[in-house]
């Protein structure tokens, strides 16, 4: 009889135990996406400043505003930002048209007019180059008084 009691503890415990080295042999992952190089490796990429500009309130007498977005190329090789499109007529980009080398940093500048259009603003300015990422999304906001 004692010897069934003890192998019905045994069918319990080790299957346990077993199942404890299995959980701790699992890799952690929330620790590794911590780590900036898991998913991508950011030595290859192009960093920009800031992705969002606020200007709070501006008049709307007051002229247009503008806000720089700085891209720091963070590649090995130059790249070149190709294209720039504003989500409204309102908003007027220019950027740096030459070679942007490795280390080196180009501008785009995204103007805004605010005649004639009272109230909040949130507009997108999107940034194509030839690089990692193609594509890098920034906006600028406000309000109009």
């Amino acid at each position: 009889m004692m010897m069934k009691t003890i192998f019905k503890k045994f069918t319990l415990i080790i299957p346990a135990i077993a199942g404890l080295f299995l959980l701790a042999s699992i890799p952690n992952f929330s620790t590794k996406a911590s780590s900036a190089n898991f998913w991508y490796d950011m030595e290859d990429e192009i960093i920009v400043d800031k992705t969002v500009h606020d200007f709070e309130t501006i008049s709307e007498s007051g002229g247009t505003v503008s806000a720089t977005f700085t891209l720091t190329n963070n590649t090995k090789a130059s790249i070149m930002i190709t294209n720039v499109t504003a989500s409204c007529g309102c908003t007027v980009p220019t950027w740096t048209k030459e070679p942007i080398a490795p280390g080196k940093t180009g501008d785009v500048t995204a103007t805004y007019n605010p005649k004639n259009r009272p109230g909040n603003f949130d507009k997108s300015v999107n940034i194509m180059t030839n690089g990692n990422p193609e594509r890098i999304s920034v906006r600028i906001k406000g309000v109009v008084e």
